[in-house]
């Protein structure tokens, strides 16, 4: 299974989609800071699986119709940092989809995540990823899962990944930094954290429009039970 993230930077790097999931073989397509007002409902092979709809900017996630069939979605708010209740930019920061795998005939949980920003402290983005872990989990009970997107979380990956070693789930970096931004932020902040599957790795896709790189997860390990 192929899953493609990226944060379109406030939309600008909408016109990319089509070819980021075509050319790279994708098979699920998350995004982050999208104007969900202004994107497709398909193209090419991929459906729309869900969006949000009340933040600014939001999340979007389209799966491969000839290889999954969509069996549920849904979108949730999590705790607000205080940048989200002064600026008030991000309501929803997770998109969920439960899925049917056609070709190995198992169920599967993919989410769009976008964690609180940097303005935000670790401890409350740690309760972000666990958080949109329980919800996902709620959604279809004991599919194996995988949540990508932007974690704002560029240092200090230790403490997640013990936090989140504890409820069985597995923190995966891409294979390098994947921000762009400021002169003097650099990091690993778009990765997967994952559940009963084996990513085999993490790759970071070259640059776009965007201040974020895509990324691209390649997993294994669904099997009917």
């Amino acid at each position: 299974m192929r899953v493609v993230s990226y944060n379109l930077r406030e939309h600008t790097a909408k016109g990319e989609i089509t070819a980021l999931a075509e050319d790279h073989h994708a098979d699920v397509l998350c995004l982050q800071e999208a104007d969900t007002t202004d994107i497709p409902e398909e193209f090419g092979e991929f459906t729309l699986a869900a969006s949000t709809r009340n933040n600014r900017l939001g999340l979007a996630a389209y799966y491969r119709r000839s290889r999954f069939e969509l069996l549920g979605t849904n979108v949730y708010a999590l705790k607000k940092s205080m940048h989200d209740r002064v600026m008030s930019p991000a309501h929803e920061r997770l998109l969920a989809m439960h899925l049917h795998d056609r070709l190995s005939g198992a169920d599967v949980l993919i989410g769009s995540f976008h964690a609180a920003p940097l303005t935000a402290t670790n401890g409350l983005r740690k309760k972000q990823v666990e958080s949109a872990h329980q919800l996902m989990r709620a959604l279809a009970p004991g599919a194996p899962m995988l949540m990508v997107g932007d974690f704002n979380y560029p240092w200090f990956h230790g403490g997640l990944k013990k936090r989140i070693e504890r409820d069985g789930f597995v923190l995966t970096r891409s294979s390098t930094p994947t921000y762009l931004g400021y002169k003097y932020v650099k990091g690993h902040f778009d990765f997967a954290t994952s559940y009963d599957l084996t990513i085999e790795d993490v790759v970071t896709l070259p640059a776009g429009i965007s201040d974020h790189r895509p990324i691209l997860v390649r997993a294994t390990g669904l099997v009917t039970a």
